[in-house]
């Protein structure tokens, strides 16, 4: 085995009781998650994580708490497996926030303080638009942004938001805008399918502005640290330094995301065969076979699959 890249979920993959059998299974995963709740101001870590009232359908609270899980989980992988060898980290939209965490690169505390900013931000651009997000399947990327750019250029905000694989991108952008960017595309034959998101907004598109401007002063009152492992940017495709950090994370919210890239970049430069997503759903884990089928994958996001996940890699 080569080195391992740790991959953060993003918005999207939350679900309701998400992982609350780890919180009364593992102590260090309660603990951690306990921690984190302490550290929010704004409400309940766990009443969000059980959904009772529907909160995991807010953006405001969807980030905290993925992230939150994210932090969970890794803290008990740093336990079971010490001497794990980490040639990187990548974390898709705001799992970059967990990934620079575990980098050292932010403090736990700074990191979710900013974090419920950000999703308070967003959540209140999100209400602000009428918007929407679509996934194309096997897409002409070169076709589709040419049909994006058309949009565009005719005064509508639509773009590529997403670049996931090389066998999926994320069209957003103003919600007629997206309807005629889709009937073109299909006319084109410019992706084989194409699947509106449930999403409450057009993420990494120019309608969260607001939420962008909003978070530079936040970050720049944050100490940053060089990174003690690269943690790759889905802004720039390149590893964070401790200058950057603060305006690539401004940028993000308004950049398209490229995963693939940063995949690709811990593959050519920093030996990484193995990849082990913590979050739920296993959307990451997708997007890297469809980089490199050979890349040994796994994901961890409830008691069995971390389980599992120990006993396959613990045998390797």
């Amino acid at each position: 085995m080569g080195k391992a890249a740790i991959l953060f979920s993003g918005q999207g993959s939350q679900y309701s009781e998400m992982r609350l059998d780890l919180y009364e299974k593992d102590p260090l995963f309660k603990e951690t998650l306990d921690r984190i709740n302490s550290e929010i101001g704004s409400f309940d870590l766990l009443e969000v994580l059980a959904d009772k009232n529907q909160q995991l359908e807010q953006t405001m609270y969807q980030q905290p708490a993925i992230v939150a899980l994210g932090l969970g989980l890794n803290a008990m992988v740093k336990r079971d497996l010490p001497e794990l060898p980490l040639g990187g980290i990548v974390g898709l939209s705001l799992g970059e926030y967990a990934a620079l965490i575990t980098a050292d690169a932010l403090s736990e505390k700074d990191g979710i303080k900013a974090l419920e900013a950000r999703a308070r931000f967003m959540q209140e651009d999100a209400e602000n638009s009428q918007s929407k997000m679509a996934a194309l399947l096997k897409p002409d990327i070169a076709a589709v942004e040419q049909i994006c750019r058309k949009l565009a250029e005719s005064g509508q905000i639509i773009a590529v938001s997403n670049y996931n694989s090389p066998k999926q991108v994320v069209i957003g952008g103003q919600a007629d805008a997206v309807s005629q960017a889709i009937a073109q595309i299909t006319d084109a034959k410019a992706a084989k399918r194409a699947i509106e998101l449930p999403v409450s907004g057009a993420f990494h598109t120019k309608l969260f502005a607001n939420a962008s401007d909003k978070m530079a002063p936040i970050l720049n009152e944050i100490t940053f640290s060089e990174p003690s492992v690269p943690v790759i940017s889905n802004t720039t495709g390149q590893p964070f330094t401790k200058e950057s950090i603060p305006l690539t994370l401004v940028k993000q919210i308004v950049s398209p995301t490229h995963f693939a890239d940063c995949i690709s970049y811990l593959f050519d430069n920093e030996d990484v065969d193995t990849t082990i997503e913590l979050g739920p759903g296993g959307t990451l884990t997708q997007f890297v076979k469809q980089v490199d089928r050979k890349v040994k994958r796994y994901q961890v996001e409830d008691h069995d699959t971390y389980q599992a996940f120990l006993e396959e890699i613990r045998g390797n």
